[in-house]
Parts: structure tokens; C-alpha cells; sequence
């Protein structure tokens, strides 16, 4: 046996060994941000008069959650967070699937905070943008801040002229905040852990994967605030 092919049998080997490690890696990471944008949306919906109106979610095609999204800032200012979206499908909310948000800003800033977002897709043009590899928001995408409390009818009009609607939270205060210039990324690496290598994002959407375990307590949230059924799988 040539040194060549003694290597290459070694590397093979190895990736054999290692790439099964880092799917069941991405797969616990995957759990961990279903788990974490689930308890997010439950504590904000849960806030009197402080949550998002219960019209508006009524009426979204899609809800993304970033859980501690981490922002950074010393003269530059950046923004990175990995998060998840799930969307309305015929028999409830769909499966999630996976995303990053980042983004960056100029300016004298200093110190850092760790901020939740969420991100209301308010029709069929904001869930199609979802399903690019990326989009920009406020480019490709228009958004808008989004309105807290009770459902009322200035809420209703802001989101049947809106794409996108835009949260966060930081240090308690929950509140809608302009994202523009962020840019929101697919991110497939962790669909492909969670769901397998053969299923698009488009079939996760539809509702034609099922809801994994670990994101069923975030869609029952879902259902119970915007009042529809969940999707179970077929």
C-alpha cells in the first residue's frame, strides 16, 4: 500500500468517525434553541399589556424567534444570533426551521447587551423572502416596528401595510425596534441535523415534516396565543 492512499484511507476514516459526532452536536444545539425560543416567547406573550397583540399574530404567516441574540460594540457595533421560524400551514403551525441574523452599525458605541428578537411575517411576499438563502431587511425586505399590547385597530392597520414586523427585548424592556440593514440567513446546516439531508425548507414550511418533540411546547404556544390547532406530522 502507496503512503497516498494509506492517508487517504486514514482521512476517510476519520470523517467517517467525526461527522456523525458533529450532526448529533448541531442536532442538541438545534434542541437547545427550539427549547430557548420557546421559554422567549412564552415570558413575552405572558407580560400584561406588554406582549405583541394578539391580533397581529392572528393574522402573521410566520413568527422567527432569536433567543439571546449577542450584540457587540467597540467603535464597531455587530450583531449575531442564531434563531428558528415556524409558519401557518393548513393544520396549525409548522415544524421550525433554522436561521442566523446578523448585522452591524458605525458609531461610538461601547459595551454589549443580550437582546431576544422576534420577527412577524405579516404575508405570502415576507414568507417567501424566508425562504431565500438570505435577505436583507429594510432592502429586500420592508420592516417595520412592530406594536406592543392589547389588540387595537392602529395594530390591525400597521400590520396589513407591514411585511415585516420587528421586536426585541433587552434587559427586561420588550418593545418594537427597527432592524434595518440586518441581514437574515438560512441556516441549513441545522435543518439538515434536525431534519435530515433529503427535506427542503419549503417542505418544513408546508407541513409536511412533522413537529419535532422538543418544538411542540413552542407551537402549543403559538396556537394558544393566535388560536389555531397544531400540525402533529402526517
Amino acid at each position: 500500500m502507496t503512503k497516498k492512499l494509506w492517508v487517504t484511507l486514514v482521512l476517510l476514516g476519520l470523517a467517517g468517525t467525526v461527522a456523525p459526532t458533529l450532526f448529533a452536536a448541531s442536532r442538541a444545539n438545534d434542541v437547545s434553541r427550539i427549547q430557548n425560543s420557546a421559554q422567549v416567547f412564552r415570558e413575552i406573550m405572558s407580560a400584561p399589556d406588554k406582549s405583541i397583540p394578539h391580533n397581529l399574530l392572528q393574522s402573521a404567516r410566520c413568527v422567527a424567534i432569536v433567543p439571546n441574540d449577542v450584540k457587540f460594540a467597540f467603535f464597531l457595533g455587530g450583531d449575531y444570533g442564531k434563531g428558528l421560524a415556524t409558519c401557518r400551514t393548513g393544520n396549525g403551525w409548522s415544524a421550525p426551521v433554522f436561521l442566523k441574523v446578523e448585522g452591524g452599525s458605525f458609531g461610538f458605541q461601547f459595551g454589549g447587551s443580550s437582546t431576544d428578537i422576534v420577527l412577524l411575517f405579516m404575508n405570502n411576499q415576507a414568507l417567501q423572502h424566508l425562504l431565500q438563502t438570505k435577505f436583507k431587511l429594510g432592502a429586500g425586505a420592508s420592516v417595520a416596528a412592530g406594536p406592543v399590547g392589547r389588540s387595537t385597530a392602529a395594530a390591525t392597520d400597521i400590520g396589513m401595510h407591514a411585511e415585516i414586523l420587528s421586536y426585541s427585548r433587552s434587559r427586561g424592556i420588550f418593545a418594537g425596534v427597527s432592524l434595518n440593514g440586518n441581514v437574515v440567513k438560512a441556516d441549513r446546516q441545522s435543518d439538515r441535523a434536525m431534519y435530515g439531508t433529503d427535506v427542503t425548507r419549503q417542505e418544513i414550511i408546508d407541513g409536511k415534516e412533522p413537529v419535532p418533540a422538543a418544538a411542540k411546547p413552542l407551537v402549543h404556544e403559538l396556537a394558544h396565543y393566535s388560536n389555531q390547532q397544531i400540525h402533529t406530522g402526517q
